[in-house]
C-alpha cells in the first residue's frame, strides 16, 4: 500500500474526526449548560479561533510539503480549508443571529464603523468563493491557472483574519502576534519559493533565445 493510499484510508478520517472535535466540544458544553457566564461570547471566540487555526493549517500544507518532500500532505489542503470555512460560518452566524438577531443593517453598520469587524467580515467573504470552488469540477470549469489565481485569496484571508483577531483583543496581543507571525512566515516561504523558481526559469529562457545575426 502506497503512502498516498495510507493517508487516504487511515489518516484523513482521523483528521476529519479531530477537526470536528471543537464543534463537538461546543455541543457537549451547550447541552450541559457549561459555556460560562456569557455563552454567546464563548461560542464566538471558540469558533473564531478555530477558524483562524484552520486557515493557518491550510497555509502550512504547501511549505511543509516542499520542506519534507511528502507529497500526500496536499490531500489535506482542501479539507482543512473547508473546515476553516465551516468554523468561520459558525463564527459569523453566531454574531449575525445571536448578536444582531438576523438584522443585517446592524452588521453593516459594524462593518463600516468598527475596523476589527471590517477585517473579520472581509476574511469571511473571501472564504466563500474559495469554499464554493473547492471541488474538482470547479477546477475543470475554471482551468488550473484561473483556479490557482482565485485561490490565492486565501493569502488575503489569512492576513485579514489575523488582523481581525489582533484588533479585537486590544489588550493582551500575545496570541494574535503568534498567529500573525505564523501567517507572515508561511507567506514569506511562498514568496521565497516563487522567487527561486523565477531565478531558475530565467537562465533557461535566455538560453533559448537565438543569437542575433
Amino acid at each position: 500500500m502506497s503512502s498516498t493510499q495510507i493517508v487516504r484510508r487511515f489518516v484523513k478520517p482521523l483528521v476529519f474526526v479531530g477537526a470536528l472535535a471543537p464543534a463537538g466540544w461546543l455541543v457537549y458544553n451547550a447541552f450541559w449548560g457549561d459555556l460560562g457566564v456569557n455563552p454567546v461570547e464563548t461560542i464566538t471566540n471558540h469558533t473564531g479561533i478555530w477558524c483562524l487555526r484552520f486557515i493557518v493549517a491550510t497555509l502550512a500544507i504547501s511549505p511543509l510539503r516542499w520542506l519534507t518532500g511528502f507529497n500526500p500532505l496536499s490531500l489535506f489542503r482542501r479539507p482543512l480549508g473547508l473546515f476553516a470555512f465551516f468554523y468561520g460560518t459558525l463564527h459569523f452566524m453566531t454574531y449575525f443571529v445571536l448578536d444582531h438577531s438576523l438584522m443585517f443593517d446592524g452588521v453593516w453598520e459594524d462593518v463600516v464603523k468598527r475596523p476589527y469587524i471590517t477585517a473579520g467580515f472581509t476574511a469571511f467573504v473571501l472564504m466563500i468563493p474559495l469554499a464554493l470552488t473547492s471541488t474538482t469540477g470547479w477546477i475543470r470549469r475554471l482551468g488550473g491557472r484561473n483556479w490557482n489565481l482565485l485561490h490565492r485569496l486565501v493569502y488575503v484571508t489569512g492576513l485579514a483574519a489575523t488582523l481581525h483577531y489582533f484588533w479585537k483583543v486590544k489588550l493582551d496581543t500575545t496570541y494574535p502576534i503568534y498567529y500573525a507571525s505564523g501567517v507572515a512566515l508561511l507567506l514569506a516561504l511562498r514568496a521565497w519559493k516563487a522567487a527561486a523558481k523565477a531565478r531558475a526559469v530565467a537562465p533557461a529562457g535566455r538560453a533559448r533565445v537565438a543569437p542575433q545575426a
